[in-house]
């Protein structure tokens, strides 16, 4: 008797408590919850195995872990993002924590890794299987059907979302300890103190930040910045960016296939060019266009679709992308498909709208492909990743003093010295970026090994040089204002030099004119 009053009370108070801004239209009586957590079949296998990129991320997490010993490492998923109200955006999990786990797409939300350190010899990290660190995963599994958060949690519930897997799943999956996420505060404090530092990748997760810096002040230690000596959080991000800069073989492979489905994404944005003439916002048919086929065929696009016609071809980072599509002008199209993985090409190609360059397109295209060639020339294992971009430099500002656009009394040779540099007005951004689970990859690494470093066999970085006249640019002849240019391609560092990824999208005028008109027969 007692035991139904309670089962009633909980009832109750869970339709007293509910708020009146919920207009969520949800019984709460008992006779619901007893019915709606009853008679259900047992849950089918969801049949996982064990990731491909499992034994590569096995080898990434000993790197890191031999770079930072005696140190737990915490390196969140990073939890669902609000878009509006209540509703999220499509979760996508911070790169370092995909790059450690293999957890792509809309996988784990509020999951946390943890490098435990251990017993010299007792861990699972090291090249012999064994080593100085233990890794766990921490997550939210999948609850039981008698659970409230079953039915009427939108946020995690299997009735709204679908069934998360379970501990002994993700393990399969990952190779990696799973471990319920209430478990993660006891173990993250654990002899902390006491010899054990605590680091934790900022920027994903303010909440396991947060949590981290209470038990760092409940242990008695100072921030993670306190000294030049002291291992810091700044430490385990910049190390987490630079584990990616020599990409895996698997890393690799995925890449590739990034670069196939964009290449096929730009084939179906030639073929809807027609719609984008024929519409007000013919920018937003190719957009879409692009859009929906890296949705269909990998996961999401990479970054926002740049869809450039016309004088917007000259703004680096359009991403509006709401304008009129005109025969006769060039647009500029930068996209890239994030496959599930979630590594992503980034490709761009600046295309004649109507299939055919005009004498004045086809001189500042070529020029930029004459750019692109040089720095091809020069990537090769061994160089400043630097150099890449001043090999393409050298022939923009010889181009353009061929042209008679430098200034008086300019020549290339005195553009090209730091106290030059005119003609960067024309192109303002970098040559390359290294490329991979984040579009500007790496992006944490310390500047010697980044801009400055050497290029590796195994890395994948973009070339990407430009010229873009504005239309109010006053500088130059009015046959270049309006005219933006720029050719992108992805490119891995062998042994002996490079290849280019996406050398299968067509980059000479000739060849691109003969593959738009193919593609539009």
């Amino acid at each position: 008797m007692s035991e139904n009053r309670s089962e009633q009370t909980t009832a109750e108070q869970a339709a007293a408590a509910k708020p009146e801004s919920d207009h969520r239209n949800r019984p709460h009586s008992q006779a619901f919850v007893d019915f709606i957590t009853s008679r259900w079949a047992p849950r089918a296998d969801l049949g996982v195995q064990q990731g491909a990129a499992a034994p590569f991320t096995a080898a990434r997490r000993a790197r890191l872990a031999a770079q930072l010993p005696g140190a737990r490492l915490v390196i969140p998923a990073g939890p669902l993002k609000v878009r509006s109200n209540d509703t999220d955006y499509r979760f996508r999990p911070h790169s370092a924590f995909a790059h450690l786990t293999g957890l792509g797409t809309d996988q784990e939300p509020d999951a946390v890794l943890v490098l435990h350190p251990v017993e010299p010899g007792t861990g699972d990290l090291g090249p012999d299987g064994r080593g100085d660190h233990h890794a766990v995963l921490y997550v939210r599994p999948l609850a039981a059907r008698d659970s409230e958060e079953f039915y009427a949690d939108s946020r995690y519930g299997e009735f709204w979302v679908g069934a998360r897997p379970s501990l002994d799943d993700v393990t399969t999956l990952t190779g990696i300890e799973a471990r319920h996420i209430d478990e993660l505060r006891d173990a993250l404090a654990k002899d902390v103190g006491a010899g054990v530092v605590l680091l934790v990748v900022t920027g994903s997760d303010e909440a396991v930040e947060t949590l981290v810096e209470t038990i760092r002040v409940e242990a008695g230690e100072a921030a993670s910045s306190s000294s030049d000596e002291e291992l810091t959080d700044a430490d385990l991000v910049r190390a987490a960016s630079e584990l990616r800069l020599v990409k895996d073989e698997h890393e690799i492979e995925q890449l590739r296939e990034a670069v196939d489905r964009t290449i096929e994404g730009f084939a179906e944005v030639v073929r809807a060019l027609p719609r984008a003439v024929a519409h007000r916002r013919g920018e937003r048919v190719i957009e879409t266009t692009f859009d929906a086929h890296a949705r269909l065929e990998g996961n999401a696009v990479g970054y926002e679709t740049i869809a450039a016609a016309g004088e917007h071809a000259t703004t680096l980072h359009w991403i509006t992308n709401d304008g009129v599509v005109r025969e006769g002008d060039l647009v500029l199209l930068d996209a890239g498909v994030e496959v599930e993985s979630l590594y992503t090409a980034d490709i761009t190609r600046t295309l004649p709208v109507n299939g055919t360059f005009s004498e004045v397109q086809r001189r500042v295209y070529q020029a930029v492909l004459d750019a692109a060639d040089a720095a091809f020339a020069a990537a090769k294992p061994g160089v400043r990743f630097l150099d890449v971009h001043e090999a393409a430099m050298k022939v923009i500002a010889e181009r353009l003093e061929e042209w008679g656009l430098l200034p008086d009394g300019v020549t290339a040779e005195v553009a090209l010295t730091p106290q030059g540099q005119q003609h960067r007005r024309w192109m303002v951004h970098g040559t390359s970026h290294h490329l991979g689970l984040d579009v500007h990859d790496c992006a944490q690494a310390r500047n010697e090994l980044y801009r400055e470093g050497t290029l590796e066999e195994g890395m994948v970085f973009t070339i990407e040089p430009g010229l873009y006249f504005k239309a109010d640019d006053e500088a130059v002849p009015q046959e270049y204002r309006g005219i933006g240019v720029r050719i992108e391609d992805d490119v891995l560092v062998t042994a002996d030099g490079n290849e280019n990824l996406s050398a299968a999208l067509p980059r000479t005028p000739d060849a691109v004119e003969s593959w738009m008109a193919s593609l539009r027969a």
